[in-house]
């Protein structure tokens, strides 16, 4: 699938940004960003890129240099992102990144097919979408250490893709960061010890493959990373991680299992749709149960959590409808607003005697709810935290 993704968007590039007759011109110079501006030297091919802030995003043919004959480019410091599809389709032989420049966007210097190597400074965060896609002879390639996102198919098809030397049993690495695994990689696999990212569509519709080893170095999980990974069937997510992308597990049907620290902050949309999570493991060491560790509530039957966590965030168990029990440890002191809010299949529960407050709506719309025990500990207990319980 991703393979096909990749030919299909390959043929949408050479079709439509094909460039005009190049123009040969002896100086040129103008304006690609709001403070960000653009000097061309014509007889030495030459272009610079200078001012401060963020280069214009473009489409396809509509950059200032799309009819130039460029050799060289240089992202001048002060520049900070380099705009989506503002070098398409040159033949740039050699690529200068200021260490100001913090994003490169999407097809940003798609297809130069003359580019054999490009440094990435340590001030690039973000990478997009085809941002290196079909450099055919890019064959060199170092990524800074910041980065934290690597967008779909941003080096596909480059040289350094097609080298299978690169591939480390059927998985692409560039230094740190995980971009690309075949489909046909199978059974149990250990991501490398030092990778800090997994990039966009990495396993997408690996089906063959049935655990995974995230290691804690890794930052985050990009969008779709490990969707239709069907025969994936427990995973645990390292309190290194802090952002997992929208789709990252979406139709992993058989993903039953899932442990979330309380490091990750940010959950993309549908990331765990289509899964049937029964099991949620908080990670030990985890503070605090948040909303967004929290995840297919409609389908989560049981929670473990460990002596560590000391309090259960507002809502995190709010809308878990096929919840029947839960055992909270002696180390919480505080339960939040709707933490068990709508927990319609909940029947008891403990609190144990080291929790001192037990917010409002707390247990709000527990419609099952017959039989709680509440310890003296407990210094404060709102109006409506039993309300509409049984």
């Amino acid at each position: 699938m991703k393979k096909v993704l990749a030919t299909i968007l390959s043929l949408v590039m050479a079709f439509t940004i094909i460039p005009l007759a190049a123009v040969s011109v002896s100086a040129l110079s103008g304006r690609c960003g709001d403070n960000v501006y653009y000097s061309y030297n014509g007889s030495t091919r030459e272009l610079a890129i200078s001012g401060k802030g963020k280069m214009w995003n473009y489409s396809h043919n509509k950059s200032p240099f799309v009819n130039l004959y460029i050799k060289s480019v240089e992202i001048e410091t002060g520049v900070t992102s380099i705009g989506a599809c503002a070098f398409v389709h040159h033949g740039i032989e050699e690529l200068i990144i200021a260490n100001s420049v913090n994003f490169i966007d999407n097809y940003a210097f798609c297809s130069n097919r003359s580019l054999t190597s490009v440094t990435i400074p340590n001030s690039v965060t973000r990478i997009g979408d085809g941002a290196f896609e079909s450099c055919t002879s890019l064959t060199s390639i170092t990524i800074g250490d910041s980065v934290t996102y690597i967008g779909s198919l941003a080096f596909d098809q480059t040289a350094y893709y097609k080298d299978e030397s690169n591939w480390d049993n059927d998985v692409l690495y560039i230094g740190k960061y995980l971009v690309d695994a075949k489909t046909s990689i199978s059974g149990k696999y250990l991501i490398k010890s030092d990778t800090k990212v997994i990039a966009d569509y990495a396993f997408y519709g690996c089906t063959s493959l049935t655990s995974i080893t995230i290691p804690n170095s890794v930052k985050s999980i990009g969008s779709y990373a490990f969707k239709n990974c069907t025969s994936l069937t427990s995973i645990t997510i390292p309190d290194s991680v802090t952002s997992i992308g929208s789709n990252a597990f979406d139709g992993c049907t058989s993903l039953t299992s899932i442990t979330v620290p309380d490091s990750v902050t940010s959950i993309g949309d549908k990331a765990f749709d289509g899964c049937s999570i029964k099991e949620l493991i908080i990670a030990d060491g985890s503070k605090t149960i948040t909303s967004t560790m929290v995840v297919c509530k409609s389908t989560l039957e049981k929670v473990i959590i460990p002596n560590s966590v000391t309090s259960i965030g507002d809502s995190a168990f709010r809308n878990c409808t096929s919840l029947t029990s839960i055992t909270i440890p002696n180390s919480v002191t505080s339960i939040g607003e709707y933490a068990f809010r709508n927990c319609t299949s909940l029947t008891s529960i403990t609190i144990p005697d080291s929790v001192t407050s037990i917010a409002d709506y707390a247990f709000y719309g527990c419609t099952s709810l017959t039989s709680i025990t509440i310890p003296d500990s407990v210094t404060s207990i709102y109006y409506d935290t039993f309300n509409n319980c049984t």
